[in-house]
């Protein structure tokens, strides 16, 4: 079974300096955004002009992580509107280490930053939200592939036998909080990285009532991970037995969130539409497949499952499904005109609405 040994960095200079995956997953989004978003704008001759994409694409990636931060910071760890620190970043909110972004934060972004764009240069805005929405899911999908990287948001417990199955070495910072008890397992595992056995069950035994110990098994923990990335076949081999089997989570997200709905919104545009049909069917695509998602992925460890089972990620995606079926019936009696999909060569000028 594979245990997890990518490293977070594409290039790494030292230390904790180096040029990430997950930095380039955001770029390679924005690039794939504003290349289909002009080739859609070529092809539709609907008011947005391809030279207005690049403006466009700035608005989108302001609103996708200022949204992104802010919608983690208020949906699952509000405490750290009021977290504040004398070194940099200074305040909880800027540490996008503690936590990372959320999706459904990004879109709120999106949107807003979009109406600001439909008001500067009197666009149809609901036209702009099914561009946004249609090239989105190519972000979602580079966004997901990052986090297996990372080793983040992983996947619940899988069967022994799922020959997909993977274990993440990245389980065993949650060990002391969680399971204390498993970090004596470990004591094989340090003694790849000099730390001998005696050394390790001392610490492990005053992880609770000595500062000091609890920062060195931190520390070992963090060189067992870096170690494994680093490519140590050793330590690797030695931890895997101790690893619970997880399923792939991220993958199945980027798989479902990304590339199943680029497609699905592809092939529904081929034809004209009504502003605003493309958006509600992401909002309800995205919102059913996330929730599926979730059954496989991990809750957050501070929330845990919430009220019917259900995690928090879940029942936001019920409440955005609920939305899209709800915009979906709105839009579609409230606009007349049509917008030309990608296979057939129209040109129409939409006002901005």
């Amino acid at each position: 079974m594979y245990v997890h040994d990518l490293s977070p960095f594409a290039i790494h200079f030292y230390d904790n300096f180096g040029i990430r995956w997950y930095g380039l997953s955001y770029m390679f989004g924005f690039i794939a955004a504003y290349l289909i978003m002009k080739w859609m704008c070529e092809k539709q001759k609907a008011g947005l002009r391809p030279e207005m994409v690049s403006d466009l694409i700035t608005y989108v990636a302001i609103g996708t992580l200022a949204g992104g931060r802010l919608g983690y910071c208020l949906f699952y760890s509000p405490d750290l509107f009021f977290k504040f620190k004398a070194d940099f970043p200074w305040w909880g909110v800027l540490a996008v280490n503690e936590g990372g972004m959320a999706s459904h934060g990004g879109m709120i972004g999106i949107v807003l930053a979009i109406w600001l764009f439909s008001k500067k240069y009197r666009i149809n805005t609901l036209y702009l939200f099914d561009l946004a929405a249609l090239s989105g899911p190519i972000g979602v999908f580079a966004g997901r592939l990052a986090n297996f990287v990372n080793g983040e948001l992983v996947g619940r417990p899988a069967p022994a036998d799922l020959p997909w199955a993977v274990r993440f070495p990245q389980d065993i910072f949650l060990w002391p909080k969680n399971e204390p008890g498993r970090l004596n397992s470990l004591s094989t595992v340090v003694e790849k990285i000099n730390i001998t056995a005696s050394q390790w069950n001392d610490w492990v035994e005053q992880i609770r009532s000595d500062v000091g110990a609890r920062e060195k098994v931190y520390n070992a923990l963090n060189m067992i991970v870096e170690k494994i990335q680093a490519g140590n076949i050793e330590v690797k081999n030695a931890i895997a037995p101790l690893l619970t089997p997880r399923h792939p989570s991220q993958l199945y997200g980027a798989l479902g969130e990304g590339l199943l709905i680029f497609v699905l919104l592809l092939l529904l545009w081929k034809s004209p539409r009504k502003p605003g049909f493309i958006s509600s069917c992401f909002i309800v695509f995205y919102a059913i497949v996330r929730i599926v998602d979730e059954y496989f992925r991990m809750p957050d460890d501070h929330l845990g499952l919430q009220w019917l089972n259900l995690s928090r990620g879940q029942w936001l995606s019920v409440f955005m499904l609920i939305l899209g079926f709800v915009l979906m019936f709105v839009w579609s009696r409230s606009v007349s005109i049509t917008v030309p999909g990608w296979g057939r060569l129209h040109s129409i000028k939409l006002s901005r609405k």
